[in-house]
């Protein structure tokens, strides 16, 4: 009985470890091209001072929209990462950073820690609706949006200031 039963776990285990092998190949990549272009989601948020911000307020301009919050590790040196970023490319590309549902002050007393409050524009979804949108599933996760409002990357997790820098830039080159 226990070599049966020791034969059925080890067939689970394989079928179960061929399983995650096939689907992982099926995953969206960390980062990916769209081999399709895909419109970037409307939304309509707060910053930290009561404004309302649309998308539509950016129409025609580059974008790259982060999705963060304090409790995820390793958005901390990302977003001191994305306002170094903001002020080497000024004007030709708008960062947005996205917190994701918590309240002002959490997100607020955050980023005045890090010292970039008034490095970048922050908003605030405390429905979570933008990071939904964008098919969100690990942090912090990233858009880049083109003039004509399509999404042209997406990375899911971390980068640094020098990925930042090239995926800026391709932006640029289209």
């Amino acid at each position: 009985m226990n070599k049966i039963l020791a034969a059925i776990v080890g067939i689970l285990i394989a079928g179960g470890v061929g399983w995650l092998v096939v689907s992982n190949r099926n995953a969206p990549e960390e980062s990916r091209h769209q081999d399709q272009t895909e419109r970037a989601p409307d939304f309509v948020l707060q910053d930290y001072n009561g404004r309302t911000v649309r998308r539509a307020d950016f129409a025609g301009k580059s974008l790259v929209i982060n999705s963060w919050a304090a409790w995820c590790p390793f958005c901390r040196k990302e977003l001191v990462d994305f306002a170094a970023a903001q002020g080497e490319f000024g004007d030709r590309v708008t960062i947005i950073a996205v917190d994701r549902a918590e309240a002002r002050d959490v997100a607020k007393k955050y980023t005045d820690e890090l010292g970039v409050t008034e490095g970048m524009i922050f908003l605030l979804d405390l429905s979570d609706s933008f990071y939904q949108s964008i098919g969100g599933f690990s942090m912090p996760e990233t858009i880049f949006v083109d003039k004509n409002g399509m999404i042209v990357d997406h990375k899911r997790g971390p980068m640094d200031i020098h990925e930042i820098r090239t995926k800026i830039k391709n932006l640029f080159a289209l």
